[in-house]
């Protein structure tokens, strides 16, 4: 695969023409930020940041007659002009819940998120000299709410042999979904015990070639999430899953065109993140209905039983590929969950 395949270049292409098409909804004046961040930024932020600030001109349009029958994209600069802090209050609040032509809810997290790039293009602005108004520079000052630790989601390792089960049998809701998945069931488990024994993420796993597999030394290539190219190990197991697979159902999904996906779909394609998510969730509801399982999750599974098994927090940082080894301290926290249902079971005054 590798920075440099035909699936991440087109991948890449798509996702400029996608930041393009944004940046055409939003006026001239707001083209010189995100342009500026080409360069250090990853093309998904900036996609992001786009939609984000889109937001932010639709919150105007909403809640300014003046401009409901205007495009966001001629929104004069004079009005980022008159904006006061009790403005961007509004619009905080507008993130929060909103029940209007453009309906949605955010959590507090989320909110702050969609704030960052708002508070970056008024600097710029400022910055540049385009406006000399910053109505987001007060927020900076206020005090941030602590923020509440989610309580981290994985599987037990009786839950990992259930779901892995149910994959193996085919074990699904209607019988019209169990003819499907016995057509699929090799690729599925494939995929799965994967998922589970790499932490990899599922926009990792669409990407693999078969050239990109070794099992000389149970290797594969990958482009990480921030685009750099990183070979991890896979055990037994997942080599014997893979092979399975590769040998005896892949065959089937291969076109005439010989497409060099790993993981292929039903209709000789490379398989979507969305129809991998779409998998996972329709095992899990019949595995483990109460865990609500996603990819995600999946990766903070194998990060948690890693860190159990090594009590290594670097090991786990570098597995799964995290720059910053405090983004990896997660994993370590899940475990609190696991000690307090140990402690539950001991009489201490027995």
């Amino acid at each position: 695969m590798g920075k440099r395949s035909e699936y991440q270049l087109k991948l890449k292409m798509q996702k400029h023409e996608k930041l393009n098409e944004l940046k055409n909804q939003l006026p001239d004046y707001v083209h010189h930020y995100l342009d500026d961040m080409v360069i250090d930024y990853q093309i998904n932020t900036l996609v992001a940041y786009a939609r984000d600030l889109i937001t932010f001109f639709e919150f105007i349009q909403e809640r300014n007659p003046v401009y409901k029958n205007t495009k966001i994209k001629d929104i004069p600069l004079s009005l980022l002009e008159s904006l006061t802090y009790q403005d961007i209050t509004e619009y905080r609040n507008y993130l929060a819940s909103n029940y209007g032509t453009h309906m949605h809810t955010n959590q507090s997290s989320s909110i702050e998120r969609r704030m960052a790039p708002l508070r970056g293009f008024f600097a710029d602005a400022c910055n540049n000299k385009i406006i000399s108004n910053n109505p987001t520079a007060i927020q900076n000052t206020h005090r941030k709410k602590r923020k509440e630790k989610k309580e981290i989601v994985y599987l037990e390792n009786d839950e990992v042999s259930r779901l892995l089960y149910y994959i193996d049998n085919s074990m699904v809701a209607s019988e019209k979904q169990q003819k499907f998945c016995l057509k699929t069931h090799l690729r599925d488990m494939a995929i799965m015990t994967l998922l589970l024994n790499t932490g990899i993420r599922v926009s990792e796993c669409v990407g693999i070639d078969m050239n990109d597999l070794n099992f000389t030394d149970n290797s594969v290539k990958i482009v990480r999430k921030g685009g750099n190219e990183s070979t991890i190990y896979f055990n037994e197991n997942t080599k014997q899953a893979l092979q399975k697979y590769i040998e005896l159902e892949r065959p089937k999904f291969v076109s005439e065109n010989g497409e060099k996906a790993l993981f292929l779909s039903s209709k000789h394609q490379r398989m979507a993140v969305r129809s991998i998510q779409a998998m996972v969730k329709k095992y899990s509801l019949e595995a483990i209905p109460n865990k609500n399982l996603s990819p995600h999750k999946m990766r903070s599974s194998y990060g948690t039983a890693l860190y159990e098994q090594t009590g290594d927090i670097r090991l786990v940082a570098d597995v799964l590929g995290h720059v910053d080894v405090t983004t990896t301290a997660k994993h370590y926290a899940a475990m609190k969950t696991k000690h307090m249902k140990q402690a539950g079971k001991i009489d201490p005054y027995a």
